[in-house]
């Protein structure tokens, strides 16, 4: 098979993994309604959270993160694992979970924000690159008390860390990783343009803070 038909078919596994809607399934299945109708109807563990269930919570952060990580790794693997050819069709195949997440054609292109499925995927892509994008989100949260923030800034601070030399993190990544990762970041900003006003207007809740 012509190794670009072998790409979009791996950009469209990916993209039908990634729009698996983890959120709506598990609170479903576990009696706890649908996840759309509360909090801010979004799909994610932050809003899976609201229902009151910890447990759903979790699943649903665990298995955001990992279809992007799995739809990541097996296209790596199908192609061999090492190439630059492999790390490519990683990236696209990772990148196509990603907008998955986002846009599923399940429910009607209305999806998440893509944070915990951009975490599994740096993890998976290049895991000192993950592991300082974790790093820079808890470090940031910890400071400001805002997820929001956190992850803005985790984001866009991933794909530009990618490009620094330093070998003690086995950077700078191969260049497809830090393009996935400006891809995904530029996403995750247009899918908090709502949380960023709020941050503008400064009434962004911070964590822990109780509603009003």
């Amino acid at each position: 098979m012509p190794f670009a038909a072998m790409l979009a078919l791996m950009a469209v596994g990916g993209y039908l993994l990634g729009s698996i809607p983890f959120g709506v399934i598990l609170t479903r299945l576990g009696g706890a309604g649908d996840v759309r109708s509360i909090g801010s109807g979004n799909i994610g563990a932050t809003n899976v959270l609201r229902t009151g269930r910890k447990d759903l919570a979790i699943a649903t952060l665990l298995l955001d993160a990992g279809k992007g990580a799995a739809a990541l790794l097996l296209a790596k693997y199908l192609l061999g694992g090492t190439s630059a050819n492999a790390e490519l069709a990683g990236a696209i195949a990772g990148g196509a979970a990603f907008l998955g997440h986002l846009f599923p054609v399940w429910l009607k292109f209305k999806g998440g924000k893509g944070v915990a499925t951009f975490f599994g995927l740096m993890l998976a892509a290049w895991w000192p690159l993950g592991l300082v994008a974790a790093a820079i989100w808890l470090l940031t949260a910890a400071l400001l008390r805002m997820s929001s923030l956190a992850a803005l800034v985790a984001s866009a601070a991933t794909p530009l860390v990618g490009l620094l030399p330093v070998d003690a993190l086995k950077l700078p990544a191969p260049q497809s990783i830090v393009l996935l990762a400006a891809f995904t970041a530029v996403l995750i900003w247009v899918r908090h343009h709502e949380n960023i006003a709020r941050l503008l207007k400064g009434v962004e809740p911070r964590i822990g803070a109780k509603s009003a």
